[in-house]
């Protein structure tokens, strides 16, 4: 590593990255990159060693992630956060270059969801090889081989990187929660909206916990 080169601290390195310091610590422990370390034991990155995760090698592949959770409690809580890291760690372990990320916090029945148009607009005006998503509905609930055959024409293949974590029940949940919630609201107004919402809410989420041999099926 050259002396005159510019060094980043980590919280540097993984705000221009975009991810968490913690993950940096993980990609560093992988083998994904690496760093020197102070007098003090603080680690600082080569800035030639944070492009290639930035700009990608001539030959890599680019990549689109697209994550996203139903819910703003969800993603409060760092599950969109943990979800986008998971992604970016399968990609980089695949030698992938990420080219972008693209994130939504709606419902998979929503169909007006802003990250997901930026995400296929991008994908048509750029070259990219491969769409990562963590699991089918992930994409969407419905209309995912329309998804798939339409970014297929556009030279993108849908890489589906982990099983499936949560249940069809509770995704199902909290799909019906956040649209149930939407169009409450607009009906009835904020306020009447809310109160609609709160009763149906509690007879899903009771039904769900209540759940016997009749189950709820995407």
């Amino acid at each position: 590593m050259k002396k005159k080169e510019m060094l980043l601290s980590i919280g540097e390195a993984s705000e221009m990255l975009g991810v968490s310091v913690q993950t940096l610590r993980n990609w560093e422990k992988r083998g994904y990159i690496q760093s020197e370390r102070t007098p003090s034991g603080h680690r600082r990155y080569a800035l030639s060693d944070i492009r290639p995760h930035l700009q990608g090698q001539p030959d890599q592949k680019k990549a689109f992630l697209y994550v996203r959770v139903s819910t703003k409690k969800q993603e409060e809580s760092g599950n969109l956060l943990r979800q986008k890291e998971r992604l970016m760690n399968y990609a980089i372990k695949q030698g992938l270059h990420i080219a972008g990320v693209h994130e939504d916090v709606a419902s998979g029945l929503n169909e007006n969801r802003k990250g997901l148009s930026r995400l296929l607009k991008e994908i048509k005006n750029q070259k990219i090889s491969f769409l990562i998503i963590e699991y089918k509905d992930r994409l969407a609930r419905f209309g995912y081989s329309y998804l798939e055959n339409h970014l297929r024409e556009l030279g993108c293949e849908i890489i589906i990187a982990e099983e499936k974590q949560m249940s069809e029940e509770q995704e199902l949940v909290d799909d019906l929660i956040a649209i149930t919630t939407f169009f409450s609201a607009r009906i009835y107004g904020k306020r009447g909206g809310k109160k609609v919402s709160t009763q149906i809410i509690k007879t899903i989420e009771g039904g769900v916990s209540d759940e016997d041999d009749s189950t709820i099926k995407a």
